[in-house]
């Protein structure tokens, strides 16, 4: 409340100021800096005694919560701090240290390195239940990307890695988003990823899916048309691209029905975009399209998928497009983009995890630092033998 100064309030004789309320001028928002703050904990020690003095004193004193970290200063609340920074907000941890300073805490870029790999095997075990959550579901969406990892064993420093992403659809009601890395990009790879998984997997033309047992593959649209659309942007003939015109009026449709129940939209695929398929294969295969031509290896990446294309018309619940995972995947490339490589497979390993959580968060509609910090100071007090039994209550909530 801003209010006239002494001064102003002063009259003279014959007059008197009277108040008549208040009136509202403006809203404003003020940014309160962050702080570290140091706490330092002692505890009550009592001693029971016996009044006749007939037996030993026994000494009794209060549990002393766990440290995340074992002879750590690093509560929750400073872990997820750093997690945000370096997964949320794309800060390496180089960069952080002088912003840690600047509140107060001088630490090492290798404390902070073994805070957050400390922290993924906190969650470690939730990581894994997630991962089983994930493969019993019925439609998975699936993506890689490169990645490098420089101390890995019996490996040059420049080898390429590979971080894999596996997710629900958009329908699910509650999202599982899944990270994990591997040296290779092998169909072994997706064979241990998808171990147990039974239903659809939308993804992309890549062979190392190939080989999965047990799983019905659908492709991506948005594969194909990316094909088109890097052939014909250059030569400017967007409008003109009569395949491309036919995929884009494909997503138009989808993006009206993607709200709608799946077998609302597997019927609706079936009354209008058969006839658009129809019209798209009819152009691939009457094409003059010299091979080694851009058209003609957008025809044939089109042609090879031609199987997996088609059947998305009988699962309602599949998107038309992977474009789902490629965001989650996206939000790992603009990280990498930044710390660039990792020293050492745990920490890549760390990566996947800490990943994992915070895409997970975001999907459910959490906030990804609240969901940390509760889940790294809770899981924290759970002794070995009680985790596996308490664990699904902290699989993502409302």
């Amino acid at each position: 409340m801003i209010d006239l100064t002494p001064e102003e309030k002063a009259c003279d004789y014959d007059w008197q100021l009277v108040s008549v309320g208040q009136r509202f001028v403006r809203t404003a928002i003020e940014f309160v800096p962050a702080k570290m703050v140091r706490r330092e904990y002692f505890i009550k020690v009592y001693k029971k005694v016996r009044v006749d003095g007939s037996a030993d004193p026994v000494f009794v004193q209060p549990h002393v919560p766990n440290a995340v970290i074992t002879r750590s200063m690093a509560t929750a609340s400073l872990l997820a701090k750093i997690i945000h920074d370096k997964y949320e907000l794309d800060v390496p941890l180089y960069r952080q240290i002088k912003d840690l300073q600047r509140l107060g805490l001088d630490v090492s870029e290798t404390t902070l390195c073994h805070w957050t790999i400390n922290s993924a095997e906190v969650l470690a075990p939730l990581y894994d239940l997630m991962h089983n959550a994930l493969i019993h579901q019925p439609f998975l969406q699936g993506d890689e990307t490169p990645t490098q990892v420089l101390k890995e064993p019996g490996r040059k420093a420049t080898s390429k890695s590979y971080m894999w992403a596996a997710r629900t659809v958009r329908s699910c009601a509650t999202p599982v988003v899944y990270y994990t890395y591997n040296q290779s990009r092998g169909g072994q790879v997706a064979k241990d990823l998808y171990s147990g998984f039974t239903g659809v997997l939308q993804c992309d033309g890549y062979s190392g899916y190939n080989n999965l047992k047990d799983v019905k593959r659908v492709g991506c649209w948005a594969h194909v048309r990316r094909k088109f659309y890097e052939t014909v942007r250059i030569s400017n003939t967007l409008k003109t691209c009569e395949p491309l015109k036919l995929i884009d009026y494909m997503f138009f449709l989808e993006n009206m029905w993607h709200k709608l129940a799946p077998k609302a939209r597997r019927r609706l695929r079936h009354s209008k975009m058969k006839r658009l398929l129809k019209q798209f294969w009819s152009w691939c295969d009457t094409s003059d399209a010299l091979p080694k031509s851009g058209f003609g290896k957008a025809i044939k990446y089109a042609q090879d998928q031609r199987p997996y294309l088609n059947v998305i018309l009988q699962y309602g619940a599949i998107d038309w497009s992977n474009n789902a995972t490629e965001r989650n995947m996206k939000s790992y490339v603009m990280g990498r983009k930044n710390f660039l490589f990792n020293g050492v497979p745990e920490g890549a390993k760390a990566n996947a995890i800490l990943m994992t959580m915070i895409e997970i968060a975001k999907a459910n509609g959490l906030d990804p630092m609240t969901y940390i910090v509760s889940l790294l100071d809770e899981l924290a007090q759970f002794p070995e033998w009680r985790k596996s039994s308490y664990l699904g209550d902290y699989l993502v909530s409302d």
